[in-house]
């Protein structure tokens, strides 16, 4: 497997691809318009630039990534790789409708791979008639520093993909982790229903310095719940716990009720200057 096609360039297909560039493979990045794409490639050459400038890759290393990426706004250009990285907005429709497009104009061969958070893999894989290939692949962000990948099988996966899959997240460097297709899989499911019941904490009223204070000195987390929330964004922890209690219709997932407020009131963390935290 030489040849790849990144759906999507925002911060995590971006990532993906810099990553996949960076291990030799030759990386198609597909975006929906040409402005899209242009913005894409603007955030990569930016993410380069400061990887070489703390010192994470060095200058040839970058420059070999750069030189391995190409960009297209058509799926179809990459019909001949061996395998397509989805890497679009967690909406499950959304990505149906890809990989229903992809498996029409993509070598029967390739393997698919969606890079979805918390959404059922068979549910995806079951609008292609490749559903044996179709796995998922949870990278972290940012994805070039994060070591962790979680690889997801449904009931249909074949266990000759998610052996050439490992082979993947072997060569792009990461440490795997392989979950059955529940919603959130094994890191979210454990991690986000933590942060989720810290944003009920601070509806009860406890300040968010005394909540993160305590996880970090009495549990030896390196970052606490509500600033990590904020980095993560509302948004996603709001739509991964909707998931999670709508995937087991289990009380102990329910959204927490001032998280929801904070959502609609554009309150999303650090990359709208305000969340737990001001910005």
């Amino acid at each position: 497997m030489e040849n790849l096609l990144v759906v999507g360039s925002g911060l995590m297909g971006g990532g993906i691809a810099l990553a996949s560039a960076k291990a030799g493979y030759k990386v198609i990045v597909v975006e929906r318009s040409r402005e899209d794409l242009e913005r894409g490639f603007a955030l990569m050459e930016k993410t380069l630039a400061s990887m070489v400038k703390k010192g994470t890759w060095t200058k040839e290393e970058a420059d070999e990534a750069w030189n391995n990426l190409r960009g297209s706004t058509q799926l179809e250009d990459g019909k001949h790789v061996d395998l397509v990285i989805e890497a679009v907005p967690e909406k499950l429709s959304l990505k149906q409708d890809i990989f229903r497009k992809l498996d029409r104009l993509i070598n029967k061969e390739a393997i698919f791979a969606t890079n979805t958070s918390s959404l059922s893999i068979a549910a995806i894989a079951e609008v292609t008639e490749r559903p044996d290939k179709v796995v998922g692949m949870h990278f972290f962000s940012p994805v070039p520093v994060m070591k962790l990948l979680e690889l997801v099988s449904s009931l249909s996966t074949s266990e000759d993909t998610m052996n050439k899959i490992q082979t993947v997240g072997d060569r792009l460097g990461k440490k795997t982790i392989i979950s059955k297709d529940y919603p959130g899989f094994i890191v979210n499911r454990l991690l986000l229903p933590m942060l989720n019941e810290a944003a009920f904490l601070i509806m009860e009223g406890n300040e968010p310095e005394e909540i993160d204070r305590g996880m970090l000195l009495g549990a030896n987390h390196p970052l606490g719940p509500l600033k990590l929330a904020d980095y993560i964004g509302l948004d996603v922890l709001l739509f991964t716990m909707e998931s999670l209690y709508e995937g087991f219709n289990d009380p102990k997932y329910r959204p927490c009720p001032l998280l929801k407020r904070m959502v609609e009131a554009g309150w999303l963390g650090k990359k709208a200057g305000k969340g737990f935290y001001i910005y």
